[in-house]
């Protein structure tokens, strides 16, 4: 099908879409007119014009089933059909959450299991499956942290410390807790600046929240002397484990000094991630915390699976007991692939970032020379300094068939460039992506203008994104032509 099919307009009057069948019921009063839209103009098309519009419509969709799909922070990686199938199954989609326990202990069984398989692999005491995103995870966190200092006594921690480089969600979390927020700086490597931390580190903190890996793509070596220091000064150490999949198999984050984690498992574990949902954001905690998860959990006494709630639970933080589908998928990769195929599929994430970062560092300027993790972090500011932007280099991408990487984040680095190629990507997605960015740095000296007005072949152009975002057009409107 040709995207022109789209570009006429071929609406007509008197063509008709559909047949509507003879009325077999009662006809209904309309409502009142103040609630009609007698003004409404719908397109007349006739019912072929009306498929072939919207299966055109339907090839213009961009995901990981169609192409490579880099964005940094957010792992869009390919994610087995096979667990979709599971998760489809009669016996986990004609349950419902007021059923009876009795009724449900299959349903039971997968979360207790899925409980001990995600305490397993961060090394934690206890997990919770309610949250229902990674927001929604680091919100449980931060209401755990507040509820462990209140039970203690110390009512002066009030301020949680974020790093430079943190997900944006992280303070949001923190002040719709009641937190007040303090930023740690990055040193020069990329890494938490320790003196500053040291400074900082006082009677007022409740927790440090650190991304580890960092969203610059790097592990901290200091991250063993950060724990300490942290709980020296009475502070808790939480994480936000959007970033585990660099992790799987290799280092569990308990043993690194964390208290409590906050995982995605859209991200990590098998669920498609984007397109606003579904999500689950599970938070793993250490036996200091485990009395404060949110409630329900799931337990195994004398052969049968129930709901319990811990000692001093913070309650429930949504309905009923978290998404379950997306605990299905997770459930069905940490069992299909085992202990083995979580550590390889770590390595892999790992081993092709780093071979873009290898691979293009002579092209753009890298911040932090050094190994980095599952995804690395370029910078556009040797383009810049030609006059051409990193928005411009994203939006050439898109004309060699490429989605962009994550751009302007992490804030700390200039005109950033922030890719993730993720595990399930071959070596040969991996060159096609390093040619296409090669050519555009070279077409970045040689021809700016090409990559100022990109892209050039795509069914939209170059659109002005302040207006769009503040002025969105997405209806259909009648030409004269059609009228």
């Amino acid at each position: 099908m040709s995207r022109n099919y789209l570009l006429p307009d071929i609406s007509r009057p008197g063509k008709i879409g559909c047949s509507l069948p003879h009325l077999d019921v009662p006809p209904a009063e309309l409502p009142p007119k103040g609630l009609l839209r007698r003004e409404l103009e719908l397109p007349e098309v006739s019912e072929t014009e009306l498929v072939r519009y919207f299966t055109a419509l339907s090839k213009f969709n961009y995901g990981v089933d169609t192409g490579f799909y880099p964005l940094g922070s957010c792992t869009m990686k390919y994610n087995p059909k096979c667990h979709e199938d599971i998760a489809s199954l009669s016996g986990f989609t004609s349950i419902h959450p007021y059923q009876s326990e009795e009724s449900a202990q299959g349903a039971l069984q997968l979360m207790c299991e899925l409980q001990e398989y995600l305490a397993e692999i961060t090394g934690m005491s206890g997990t919770s499956l309610v949250p229902m995103a990674g927001a929604h995870g680091e919100l449980t966190g931060l209401l755990m942290v507040k509820a462990y200092h209140q039970d203690r006594g110390d009512k002066a921690r009030k301020k949680i410390l974020l790093t430079d480089s943190s997900h944006g969600t992280n303070p949001a979390s923190a002040v719709m807790c009641g937190f007040k927020v303090d930023t740690v700086p990055s040193d020069n490597e990329g890494n938490l600046d320790l003196k500053s931390l040291e400074s900082m580190m006082n009677e007022e903190v409740a927790a440090l929240i650190l991304t580890m890996p960092t969203t610059l793509g790097l592990f901290d070596p200091q991250i063993i002397e950060i724990s300490q220091l942290v709980h020296d000064r009475g502070g808790l150490l939480g994480g936000d484990g959007a970033n585990l999949n660099a992790f799987l198999g290799r280092v569990k984050i308990g043993e690194l000094g964390y208290d409590y984690v906050q995982l995605n498992l859209h991200k990590t574990f098998s669920t498609p991630h984007g397109g606003g949902g579904p999500g689950s954001g599970p938070v793993c905690a250490k036996k200091n915390l485990t009395d404060f998860l949110p409630s329900p959990l799931v337990t195994k006494d004398n052969k049968k699976h129930m709901f319990i709630s811990p000692a001093k639970s913070i309650g429930r933080v949504g309905n009923f007991y978290g998404n379950f589908g997306v605990m299905v998928k997770a459930y069905a990769y940490i069992r299909s692939l085992g202990a083995e195929g979580l550590k390889e599929a770590s390595e892999n994430a790992v081993l092709n970032a780093n071979y873009l970062k290898e691979k293009l560092k002579a092209y753009y300027y890298l911040p932090y020379d050094r190994t980095c993790m599952h995804e690395v972090v370029f910078s556009g500011k040797r383009q810049k300094a030609k006059g051409v932007s990193t928005l411009d280099i994203a939006k050439r991408l898109l004309d060699y068939g490429l989605h962009p990487p994550t751009v302007y984040f992490p804030l700390i680095v200039s005109e950033a460039l922030m890719t993730e190629p993720t595990e399930t990507e071959s070596k040969g997605t991996l060159d096609a992506y390093v040619n296409a960015m090669k050519e555009i740095a070279r077409e970045a000296t040689e021809n700016p203008e090409i990559l100022h007005t990109a892209p050039h072949n795509t069914p939209v152009r170059r659109l002005d994104d302040v207006r769009a975002v503040r002025q969105p057009d997405l209806r259909w409107h009648m030409s004269k032509k059609s009228s």
